[in-house]
């Protein structure tokens, strides 16, 4: 266990554990204990919010050996749990769709479904990432989906609902996974640390779960990447949002906020500086222009209406959001509407510009001496 990384080490392995999709965790337990099984189930929604993680729960519990009538909970303790545990289940087929996304394979599990399962009483084939599934691979499983044995169960992962097509759609029992909120992503990290027994600042936690845009598994692999850092602190040693700002490569807010206040004041030559004095430095140009768009949101927000403003949800200090609110007054909203629209186009020129600065300088140049 020592070598797994935090998202596996500590992926839920009950229903109770499942952290943010109450609604779905809900109506899974309850056609369980009842005994209403389908035979085909759709998990929709962004990376790493447990959809996978579900599906497997789902597995071992409809399988498991000494789950009673009328409960829902896999026991994780019989060969069944234990087995997909462990991921030597041959009742248990997990298909990455992405790379096996051919007609041909669709028709190895449309030939193989026919045989009853080998030990356990369901056969549950787990299709992830189903939208990048070929036409025709689609139209084979459509069969497949429509009319399966009494043994086989399908649950079909996909983030990208719209590629999915209608048939298959109306053919599962479809579960919208949501992305997590702050909170619920800090309250879980707060548990991992307490496990590896690291101390670290709650402001630090929250910037992490703030990077990690409402996914559980990114959150946890940014916070793989502090432990392992943490691993050469003294003893006893607490981690500061100052130490994940370094280690994360997170641009200062202060510095992102300087930025601004050169667009402000719509001084070209100095923000072009700017940009090449960091650029000199080290920083990422991409994380920077990022955390700008990110910052001009704020603004835009704050210039909207002021009461929107959460300092838990955004992470930002009193001092921060006075700064903002100041900065907000200076623009007028159709300006920062028209800004943040350039500075996406800049960042989508960045991937493929030969001089990285170089759309920034120019999106900067469009601001600065555009004429009111």
């Amino acid at each position: 266990m020592k070598n797994l990384v935090l998202y596996r080490k500590y992926r839920p392995q009950t229903f109770k554990e499942i952290i943010g999709q109450e609604h779905i965790v809900k109506t899974l337990s309850n056609a369980i204990s009842r005994d209403m099984i389908s035979h085909a189930y759709l998990f929709s929604g962004p990376r790493g919010s447990g959809k996978t993680t579900l599906a497997r729960i789902f597995a071992k519990s409809i399988n498991c050996h000494n789950r009673k009538e009328g409960e829902y909970e896999p026991c994780n303790k019989c060969n069944s749990c234990l087995e997909i545990m462990e991921g030597r289940s041959m009742d248990l087929i997990e298909i990455d769709a992405a790379s096996n996304r051919g007609i041909d394979e669709i028709r190895e599990i449309r030939d193989g479904i026919k045989f009853s399962p080998i030990k356990e009483k369901y056969k549950i084939f787990i299709l992830d990432e189903a939208h990048q599934l070929s036409k025709e691979a689609f139209n084979a499983l459509l069969k497949t989906l429509e009319e399966p044995p009494a043994h086989a169960i399908f649950i079909l992962a996909t983030t990208e609902i719209h590629k999915m097509i209608p048939t298959i759609i109306s053919r599962c029992q479809r579960f919208d996974f949501r992305k997590l909120t702050m909170e619920e992503i800090v309250k879980r990290l707060e548990f991992i640390c307490q496990k590896e027994n690291i101390k670290i600042d709650k402001k630090a936690l929250e910037l992490i779960a703030l990077n990690s845009q409402g996914a559980m598994r990114d959150a946890e692999s940014l916070l793989d990447q502090v432990l392992t850092y943490a691993g050469v602190m003294k003893e006893n040693e607490i981690i500061k949002v100052e130490d994940i700002k370094d280690l994360l490569g997170i641009v200062d807010i202060n510095l992102i906020s300087q930025f601004v206040d050169l667009l402000i004041e719509k001084k070209a030559s100095e923000a072009v500086f700017f940009i090449n004095n960091i650029f000199e430095k080290g920083y990422d140009l991409n994380e920077f222009i990022k955390s700008l768009i990110s910052y001009l949101r704020q603004v835009m927000i704050m210039k909207i209406n002021p009461e929107i403003i959460n300092p838990i949800i955004i992470g930002l200090t009193k001092e921060e959001q006075e700064k903002i609110r100041i900065q907000a007054s200076k623009f007028k909203e159709e300006e920062l509407k028209n800004i943040l629209n350039i500075f996406l186009n800049a960042e989508n020129k960045m991937k493929y510009s030969p001089i990285l600065q170089l759309p920034l300088e120019l999106a900067v140049v469009e601001i600065t001496l555009k004429k009111e």
